[in-house]
């Protein structure tokens, strides 16, 4: 370790980050400069990947938790020889820039997550370390081993404060991920105070009673960190806890170990600072000693990388199958019509829970794509989602395939989102559907980043019953269907259920959830199966058409759809019925076929769903009704209190009147 070139590596990325900051006004510069020996150490020393290959299937997979703390990850990115050029630096969260406010995965070569919301980072690297394991004792072989990476999480009090950092950490844990390096940044500062103002645990206990093996050095100490590394690296049987200790805002004597150097505070005394640094006064200075320092470890880098490339190439020649598996991972090319025809269609006769059918959907489909994997926050016997022969991953089988979560709604959100940035299994997860705000914010950031994870969300309406208002998820999917880029998906029966997991495995630019049903639904049969089938993946289509001139729409969803299909019977033959399992998929399609679904000729339209009213209106318009529920719900059993809150054919016809 040539410590000397650390420390000016360190002391110039703490100058890159004050001078970034100072130019937007804008910024944390708290992190980047307390932890400025850390990522000098990682990104010049530690860490294995190749800048000209960021996608690199072997590389450490390196998290910023603490998303604030951007330039840190985009001083040492620029500084390692990734595509991130000065002038991206000093373009810090300016518009169209690669160096936006918070890392976004989409926008930043290197950067391996989205991390904003505290916490989310640390649930993204396990399921990063989830990823790893499962590919691991998926395509190493006795002959080869070409995956043996670490995943690599910075994160600080604000973090691990957090509920999520918690729930996937308790996890972490007791499945023994020791490729799992969990860096704590800890300062002893948050935002508004000095950190004993708001804690008082004892990390290390809590994370050691968490089945983790924990260190505590002096982040600041060359040393001590690159030390602690390895030993991570090379411990098995656990995660790796290193608690680093630092000062906050390093660098800026005025705020350095105050709660005033979290933000952009101690950026006004740029000039001082540098000076006190030891920078020049040139702004955005990085020495050439740095500069050929970087430039001779991306060589090295590159040369083990090509190494490794050697071990590869042999054990593709050995496992061609098990290498074009690896390659596509779960961007595998999708044949909508080969996977509906490996989904038997269901008797004309059936009355299935969509969720039921939906768990016979789901093996056939686990058939297809061995590149799916399924979980649930302890509800597969209700959820219905376990992929049967799948096993589950646990730390005797990380072959499994489904993922026992325990009740931990929020860390399954974030762990599903790390499997899929890790881009190697197509990932899914079940609850209820009332917990869906549990893990929203991951919901959310899977959006955002344009994540395909499925949800298999159940128990979707007042039809759950008994359980009562607090089960009865009235407002829940409506308020998912405000989430831009997020597909819901709301199927009538069992051939739309099939439908839906099509869908969900066809989108490969954002997430998609299913709200299935606890009550049986009847099949639809008024068209076949695979118009049911095929109009899921338009969003919404004619499910009944009327037999004379047109003079009514009734537009529904789920299961409401049949009350839909019998209110028209008694209406007449200028009724029309359209099934609307998919807002999002409909609002997609050219204005040729909305119209051919929803000519704007006829006015007179009713939506009727088991939910809040709101969003329908802009598809009834004015002139429309909406029979919805905009109350909370009650504890009967769910036909009677289907009924009691208007969710019948009778309401419809009424409603036509």
């Amino acid at each position: 370790m040539n410590k000397e070139i650390l420390q000016k590596a360190a002391t110039q990325a703490r100058g890159l980050a004050i001078d970034a900051v100072h130019a937007c006004s804008s910024g944390h510069l708290g992190l980047p400069l307390g932890t400025a020996e850390i990522g000098a150490t990682l990104f010049g020393e530690a860490m294995t990947f190749n800048p000209d290959e960021p996608r690199w299937i072997n590389r450490d997979r390196f998290v910023l938790s603490a998303g604030h703390g951007s330039m840190f990850i985009y001083t040492w990115l620029h500084l390692a020889g990734y595509d991130l050029s000065l002038d991206e630096l000093k373009n810090f969260r300016v518009f169209g820039s690669k160096t936006p406010g918070h890392p976004e995965s989409f926008e930043t070569d290197g950067v391996e997550a989205t991390t904003g919301p505290l916490g989310q980072g640390v649930g993204n690297g396990v399921g990063f370390a989830i990823s790893g394991k499962m590919a691991q004792a998926k395509y190493n072989t006795g002959d080869h081993t070409i995956l043996d990476n670490s995943v690599v999480v910075l994160a600080g009090d604000g973090c691990l404060q957090e509920g999520v950092a918690m729930e996937a950490s308790a996890l972490a844990g007791h499945l023994k991920l020791d490729n799992l390096i969990l860096i704590y940044d800890s300062n002893d500062v948050t935002l508004d105070a000095m950190a004993e103002k708001s804690q008082s645990e004892d990390t290390a206990k809590r994370y050691e009673a968490m089945g983790w093996d924990v260190v505590t050095i002096d982040g600041h100490d060359f040393d001590a960190v690159i030390n602690a590394y390895k030993a991570a690296k090379a411990a098995t049987g656990k995660p790796q806890m290193i608690i680093a200790k630092t000062e906050i805002g390093r660098g800026i004597p005025e705020v350095a170990g105050t709660s005033a150097g979290h933000g952009e505070g101690g950026a006004k005394f740029a000039e001082t600072a540098r000076a006190g640094l030891g920078l020049p006064a040139e702004t955005f200075y990085v020495s050439e000693d740095v500069t050929a320092f970087f430039a001779e470890q991306k060589a090295a880098k590159k040369a083990a990388y090509a190494g490794w490339e050697a071990t590869y190439g042999a054990w593709k020649s050995a496992n061609p199958e098990l290498a074009a598996a690896l390659e596509a991972g779960d961007s595998a090319p999708v044949n909508t019509d080969e996977l509906f025809s490996a989904i038997p269609e269901t008797a004309e006769d059936a009355k299935l829970a969509t969720r039921a059918s939906g768990s016979s959907v789901l093996q056939s489909i686990a058939a297809s794509r061995p590149e799916f994997i399924s979980g649930s926050a302890d509800l597969h016997g209700s959820t219905k989602n376990y992929i049967k022969d799948g096993g589950d991953f646990l730390p005797d089988n990380y072959a499994g395939r489904n993922l026992l979560f325990g009740i931990r709604e929020h860390a399954m959100g974030a762990i599903l989102n790390g499997i899929a940035y890790d881009g190697i299994f197509r990932a899914s997860g079940a609850t209820f559907l009332v917990f869906a705000d549990y893990l929203r914010p991951s919901i959310r950031l899977a959006a955002l980043s344009k994540l395909p994870v499925t949800y298999i969300f159940t128990h979707d309406s007042v039809g759950v019953g008994e359980d009562g208002p607090t089960h009865q998820p009235v407002e829940t999917v409506s308020g998912l269907r405000v989430i831009p880029n997020l597909d819901v998906i709301r199927p009538c029966d069992a051939e739309e259920t099939a439908g839906a997991f099509v869908a969900s495995i066809e989108r490969m630019d954002g997430p998609t959830l299913f709200s299935l049903s606890r009550q049986g639904l009847p099949n639809i049969n008024t068209v076949s199966a695979s118009e049911r089938r095929n109009g899921v993946l338009k969003g919404g289509y004619v499910i009944k058409k009327e037999e004379a001139e047109l003079e009514v729409i009734i537009i529904a969803t789920g299961s409401e759809v049949q009350h839909a299909v019998a209110a028209a019977e008694e209406i007449g033959a200028g009724a029309r019925v359209v099934s609307m399992p998919s807002m999002f998929r409909f609002d997609l399609q050219s204005d040729e076929y909305k119209e051919s679904v929803l000519p704007k000729s006829c006015a007179k339209r009713i939506a009727i769903e088991a939910g809040v009213s709101a969003l329908w209106y802009k598809y009834v318009g004015t002139e429309g009704k909406v029979i919805g529920i905009d109350r909370f719900g009650i504890s009967a059993p769910g036909d009677l209190v289907m009924e009691k809150l208007g969710m019948s054919a009778a309401s419809v016809v009424e409603a036509a009147k």
